[in-house]
């Protein structure tokens, strides 16, 4: 049995692969359609807050404390520099998506590449290593970071992870909040959330 509850990261995974799903869909499209879908559905920012979020927060929190309960274990800490190298491929191919000087399908296609081999590495490999090694307070550390980093983007951010997930999952991702922030997301967040157009109708 796993160390630690990952339902969290999990969501999150699943999320970000749901989202390139969409992204995949929009940019399909035709190149100036789609360029104009990006620049205005709140699908793009969404995934792309996300994101930065859940790799700052491992950047700053797992892989270096990681790498402090690895040394001396070579061949572990090669995994530590594949995760960070995997990221840091991530963020120019999201920068070339928003410059806007090639084309939008082949970066696309090689971000939802990148980030779907990141995810599986990381659930395959990072995550039963941490298991393995890391202190509970530093993966309680994370999900602090990851929740501040989040931030004032809570009421847009949580119902976009919690989209599609099974009523336990839903449950258990709830009941972290203060019960404030709960009735908030089932009054306001939730019915927020759903009348956006997050991709542009056929996304």
């Amino acid at each position: 049995m796993a160390k630690y509850d990952w339902t969290a990261m999990y969501v999150m995974h699943n999320a970000l692969r749901r989202e390139l799903e969409h992204l995949a869909k929009v940019a399909a499209r035709p190149e100036d359609e789609a360029r104009r879908v990006l620049a205005e559905a709140p699908g793009w920012e969404l995934f792309k807050k996300a994101l930065h979020v859940h790799h700052s927060a491992e950047d700053e929190v797992l892989w270096p404390a990681m790498r402090e309960a690895l040394a001396g274990r070579p061949d572990d800490l090669a995994l530590m520099d594949a995760m960070e190298a995997e990221h840091a491929v991530i963020d120019p191919v999201v920068e070339a998506i928003d410059a806007g000087t090639e084309p939008l399908a082949p970066l696309v296609e090689a971000l939802a590449g990148g980030v779907t081999a990141h995810l599986r590495h990381e659930e395959e490999a990072a995550l039963p290593l941490i298991d393995e090694v890391l202190a509970p307070e530093h993966v309680a550390r994370f999900g602090q970071v990851h929740g501040t980093k989040i931030g004032p983007d809570g009421p847009r951010i949580f119902p976009w992870l919690l989209d599609g997930v099974d009523e336990g999952t839903e449950a258990a991702m709830l009941g972290v909040l203060p019960e404030p922030a709960r009735a908030a997301f089932e009054t306001a967040w939730r019915p927020a959330y759903a009348a956006l157009d997050r991709w542009g109708a056929a996304g």
